[in-house]
């Protein structure tokens, strides 16, 4: 009962990831975040993988995904602290998710709620042809935040999963083994203790 119940939250567990990481991955889109897309398109191939491995009781799917998820949290651990800007790093001047190709930021710095958008012109020297200079005001929640609220959901349930893929392991693991004890008496046949005569044998003379 126990097995069923945890095979059946981690099936949940990643029908919910999946859900959460195609939406990230349609505004990673619009925004032109090609590290996000690239990450997000990795953990949805792992996570299918393992539901698949969930379902079809495939312990090393789950244990793939399982490792898949401490490198997830720490990629989310990393794009937190960007967007905070920890340390030394700038969400205005580095252009680490977009590879240094181009000067798109998140797609909520302007869609973001009560977001007005405002046209600077002209623009400075440094701005590229191809790229308009805004400013923006009057957001109700600043786009770094978002991203950060996207990140730690991404964290909270990387680690549900990653507790529920160990459980579930350990159980399909536990079964496999029960099974191969069942078997082993199965194969070989099982031979009950003989019966050993302890009357002894007697030569006989017969005469002539």
């Amino acid at each position: 009962m126990g097995y069923c119940s945890g095979r059946c939250t981690l099936i949940f567990i990643c029908g919910m990831q999946l859900v959460c990481v195609l939406e990230r991955q349609i505004f990673d889109f619009l925004g032109y975040q090609w590290a996000p897309i690239l990450a997000n398109f990795v953990h949805i191939i792992i996570v299918i993988l393992g539901l698949f491995g969930t379902i079809q009781y495939r312990p090393r799917y789950v244990t793939g995904y399982a490792v898949w998820l401490v490198l997830w949290v720490t990629w989310n651990v990393f794009v937190i602290c960007f967007y905070l800007e920890a340390g030394d790093l700038s969400k205005e001047t580095d252009l680490i998710l977009t590879f240094n190709i181009s000067m798109h930021r998140s797609w909520w710095m302007e869609n973001g709620p009560g977001c007005m958008v405002t046209s600077v012109t002209p623009a400075p020297d440094w701005a590229p042809e191809d790229h308009r200079y805004i400013t923006v005001s009057g957001c109700f929640l600043d786009y770094q935040y978002i991203e950060v609220a996207h990140s730690s959901l991404q964290i909270v349930l990387a680690l549900a999963g990653f507790i529920y893929a160990c459980y579930v392991v350990r159980c399909i693991t536990e079964e496999e083994d029960s099974f191969d004890f069942i078997g082993g008496f199965d194969s070989y046949g099982y031979q009950g203790p003989q019966k050993t005569s302890h009357l002894q044998l007697q030569p006989m003379y017969m005469s002539k």
